[in-house]
């Protein structure tokens, strides 16, 4: 039998051994997660009363203030958006009112969903990349605002089945660029999705053309299916981009969030990419919802950019994402540590 002390030095190179084991976060979720759930949805009758979930926001940093563009769901599987606003960027009040995009309901398709929205603030606006179904497919739409009280069309595809659209917030050679993803994959459901993020630019963000591919899904791993998540984080190292990945080769796809580093003057060529995800299913909320087993980034937030526009090394990043199709998490972390996470 061990003698006391020997026993307590055996304890204790135990717990140090324990202490270096334990894994690091590189996404660390809020204490209040979920943050927002369907109970936070004020009714607007008649269409919106006693919702059924809200998910996968877009996230701007505007005029001091945090906002969130929020999907929600009604009892009949109506798709609208709504504003969400907060001093923090943790405890979000929503308004009790429902987005309206003026010149949308004359683009000559019937909409069926309008979701996703992904903000990206240029010069005096914030835009609003969003996703559209149609008879025709999933169409990409962009709207701007000023004050997140009204909302104008800028643009709606007219042919492409292409989804997941996030703008770029500074012009490259002149043109504004985004990434999308092409609905080019049928899956046994019938519902069309994508394995592949590609680069677009456009001169006046109505008629875009494709420029080339930037990165396709990892058969097999954790990225099979994969879409951009928030738009890129312009950084000394490149920009940072967090995208989702579906595993689908388990019994049911798991959706989980992961990080790449792309060129500065050519988002095309991939700097490095993540091998691991940097966030996945963990939690009870994420787990069970509408669509279970699912973490969606849709918006991110970095808190500090120096005089040349580039987001500082430490500055704080606030990553905002559907869980289950059902409700709001937040996870943050630093721009140093998602780069990093890029290079494992």
């Amino acid at each position: 039998m061990l003698r006391c002390e020997s026993a307590r030095v055996c304890v204790d190179s135990v717990s140090r051994r324990r202490e270096v084991r334990v894994p690091f976060a590189i996404l660390n979720r809020s204490s209040a997660n979920p943050i927002l759930t369907r109970r936070d949805i004020p009714d607007v009758p008649p269409r919106i009363v006693d919702v059924s979930s809200v998910f996968n926001p877009g996230a701007a940093f505007w005029r001091g203030r945090y906002f969130l563009l929020l999907r929600v769901q009604t009892r009949g599987r109506e798709t609208v958006l709504m504003v969400a606003e907060s001093g923090d960027g943790e405890r979000f009040s929503v308004r009790p009112s429902i987005v309206n995009i003026d010149g949308l309901e004359s683009v000559g398709a019937r909409i069926f969903h309008v979701y996703d929205p992904r903000l990206t603030a240029i010069d005096d606006c914030v835009y609003v990349v969003f996703a559209a179904d149609t008879d025709g497919g999933c169409r990409l739409g962009i709207a701007r605002t000023v004050d997140f009280e009204s909302f104008e069309l800028v643009s709606f595809g007219a042919n492409d089945d292409v989804r997941n659209g996030v703008l770029f917030p500074e012009r490259l050679n002149g043109r504004f660029v985004r990434l999308e993803r092409p609905n080019r994959v049928a899956l046994d459901s019938g519902v069309t999705t994508g394995s592949e993020i590609v680069l677009a630019a456009s001169d006046d963000l109505v008629d875009w053309e494709p420029v080339g591919s930037v990165m396709t899904g990892r058969w097999h791993y954790w990225d099979e299916l994969i879409g951009s998540g928030p738009p890129p984080v312009k950084t000394r190292e490149g920009w940072l981009h967090v995208y989702h990945g579906v595993a689908t080769h388990l019994n049911a796809g798991i959706y989980q969030a992961g990080v790449v580093l792309l060129d500065l003057h050519d988002p095309t060529k991939v700097i490095a990419r993540g091998r691991n995800n940097i966030l996945e299913p963990r939690e009870l909320y994420e787990h069970v919802g509408q669509v279970p087993n699912v973490v969606f980034p849709s918006g991110m937030i970095v808190e500090g950019f120096d005089a040349e526009g580039f987001a500082r090394a430490d500055s704080v990043v606030r990553l905002y994402y559907g869980a289950a199709d059902t409700v709001v998490g937040l996870a943050t972390s630093t721009i140093a540590e998602l780069i990093d996470a890029c290079r494992e």
